[in-house]
């Protein structure tokens, strides 16, 4: 039998009413896809293409966007003004896309910086209707957990604050058990996000959430790229208390569902149905491959990640939705992955939602 922990949370200014129920949508089997950053050829913000964007992952019948994260450039940061119009053109799209809709989907700001930057980046995402941040530790000076642990604490008194394990090779870092344990103390994380893209660490988060005493208070979504219905059908469970919990992903916040978005709404309902009825199928497994056969060409994993970002922009330009893969940073298209791309649109058309788009494309972009 495994003793629960006894440290209390600190206390919070959050609401806890408004807490619970966010809690409550993110632990619902939610798509939250990573919303991409459209430029113009000179690199400046393409709001026409942007615009239609969102209204390609607000169409597809997402829950929530999430803007301001790695897809959408950690560069885009640098500019502050630049930030705020991309994150305020996506809340207004949400806001007129909703207004017949008995519920708004989720808006996530990811957040990045040094403790003073991300409680900024905060201010601004809770002055333009965000609902919770999500705590990338991209661009910080220092990484270490106390460092992280301070940060979201500090913004968690602004936003309630999603925990974020990021995988190195995009800007993360190892963190401990203690980390994950000190975290899920305060009661203004409401969710957290797993994608160390690393089975291992995946495991001590959610190790460390089945024995807090928050257990049931933290939602987890996945962000493992490479094991997106792994993680959506697995089950972790414990006796604590001589009482059995089980917690597991009930949803994503994903980077390749910036692509094929349509098309992980529907997954995600038929992980739900299956997981409810106890009966996940081959073919749902079988699913599983072709998803890590996609994500594989779009994320370059032949070159370790590098063409990532601008492999999303990619699938998007092959689709008519953007004009470009160009980034704001110096990322670009490993050779030969634009080729890969192609491959895995002819081999996978529904994964990438091919009809969807080509349907919706022209209105979306008028």
């Amino acid at each position: 039998m495994i003793t629960p922990t006894t440290r209390r949370a600190p206390r919070q200014e959050q609401d806890p009413h408004r807490l619970r129920d966010l809690h409550a949508r993110l632990d619902s089997g939610m798509v939250i896809p990573a919303h991409p950053l459209a430029l113009t050829a000179q690199g400046t913000l393409d709001e026409r293409a942007q615009a239609a964007l969102t209204r390609y992952q607000l169409e597809a019948g997402v829950h929530g966007l999430a803007v301001g994260v790695h897809s959408t450039q950690f560069e885009l940061h640098d500019d502050p003004g630049l930030l705020r119009t991309v994150w305020q053109q996506a809340a207004e799209l949400t806001a007129a896309h909703s207004s017949s809709l008995p519920e708004s989907p989720l808006l996530i700001a990811g957040l990045v910086g040094d403790t003073a930057q991300a409680v900024r980046e905060a201010e601004t995402a809770r002055e333009l209707g965000y609902h919770a941040a999500l705590m990338s530790p991209w661009g910080m000076s220092e990484r270490s957990p106390q460092t992280l642990f301070e940060r979201a604490r500090t913004v968690g008194e602004i936003l309630p604050t999603i925990g974020f394990y990021l995988q190195d090779s995009v800007g993360g870092t190892a963190l401990p058990r203690s980390f994950w344990r000190r975290l899920f103390d305060l009661e203004s994380v409401v969710a957290v996000k797993t994608a160390p893209f690393d089975r291992y660490r995946t495991g001590d988060v959610m190790q460390e959430l089945l024995v807090h005493d928050r257990w049931d208070q933290v939602a987890v979504l996945t962000g493992n790229d490479d094991a997106i219905v792994h993680d959506l059908i697995t089950p972790y469970r414990a006796k604590v208390g001589g009482r059995v919990r089980e917690v597991r992903a009930r949803g994503g916040l994903l980077g390749q569902w910036a692509v094929g978005t349509r098309a992980a709404v529907e997954l995600v309902a038929a992980v739900e149905a299956a997981v409810a009825a106890d009966a996940v199928s081959q073919d749902l497994l079988s699913l599983a491959s072709d998803m890590v056969e996609v994500n594989a060409a779009v994320f370059d994993t032949l070159h370790d990640f590098a063409g990532c970002v601008p492999g999303v922009n990619e699938v998007l330009r092959q689709q008519g939705l953007v004009s470009t893969a160009r980034c704001l940073g110096p990322d670009v298209l490993s050779p030969g992955q634009a080729e890969l791309i192609q491959g895995v649109r002819r081999r996978f058309p529904a994964l990438l939602d091919e009809e969807f788009v080509a349907a919706g494309r022209d209105r979306w972009l008028a």
